[in-house]
């Protein structure tokens, strides 16, 4: 920081500045409008689920009273009934638009043993097609699933951790695709065997098999080759 001893909105401009004339930045590209409209079908869908969870608490903390107005039971169930509607026919329009712009990858990513439609989707909705990356790392970065260590000589502050910055919807679907991942999938299953053989507690190796997915998606749809269990890289040094 050169010493500066001060930190104002003008100082932090022009470090701004200077980091832009210092490194190659590349130029911002809008994304493309079906992109555009596929995250507002997102966030419209992530809205529905929040309000029919409320509802369904709702309901559920109605129906434990030891009275319950009827009229008030049945049109918490109403609401429900059609917020679930409503959550199916987005979710639904949001895969028929992906699905139209990238066939070729959702085939490819479905070949992946714990991927589904859904999570293919929603992955290629996220990394935007993978378009934009060089390598499977910028695409754990950017999910949040980078290891984040805060260390400083002798001083270690908590465990190593990961970032937890970025897409918090495809994380937590990831993990969800981890559970099968572990067992269907060889690459995967044999990763998640081998760091819990090595006392890894359980969490950690199905956050592992979350990093190996992406690092597997990101592969597949460069490569547009599919899954291949028996899959050895030419990269590989041989004996």
């Amino acid at each position: 920081m050169h010493l500066s001893k001060g930190k104002s909105d003008r100082k932090d401009a022009q470090w701004l500045l200077r980091y832009g004339q210092q490194q190659p930045v590349k130029v911002w590209q809008p994304d493309e409008t079906v992109l555009v409209e596929c995250r507002q079908l997102e966030q419209v869908n992530e809205q529905l689920l929040k309000q029919k969870t409320m509802v369904s608490n709702s309901l559920e903390a109605l129906q434990r009273q030891p009275v319950i107005s009827k009229l008030a039971l049945k049109r918490l169930q109403q609401m429900l009934k059609t917020l679930t509607q409503q959550v199916a026919l987005v979710e639904a329009e949001l895969l028929a638009l992906l699905e139209q712009r990238f066939a070729a990858q959702m085939t490819l990513l479905c070949s992946i043993p714990g991927i589904g439609r859904k999570t293919a989707g929603m992955l290629l909705l996220f990394a935007g097609g993978f378009t934009h990356f060089d390598n499977y790392r910028q695409v754990i970065a950017l999910a949040g699933l980078s290891p984040r260590e805060h260390t400083s000589g002798t001083s270690i502050r908590g465990k190593v951790r990961i970032t937890k910055m970025g897409g918090g919807l495809i994380r937590g679907k990831l993990f969800m695709c981890s559970f099968s991942a572990k067992k269907t999938n060889a690459a995967c299953a044999a990763l998640f065997d081998r760091l819990v053989a090595k006392g890894k507690n359980k969490k950690l190796a199905l956050i592992a098999v979350c990093n190996k997915l992406l690092k597997q998606a990101f592969a597949i749809v460069k490569s547009g080759v599919p899954y291949q269990a028996d899959f050895s890289s030419k990269l590989a040094p041989t004996a």
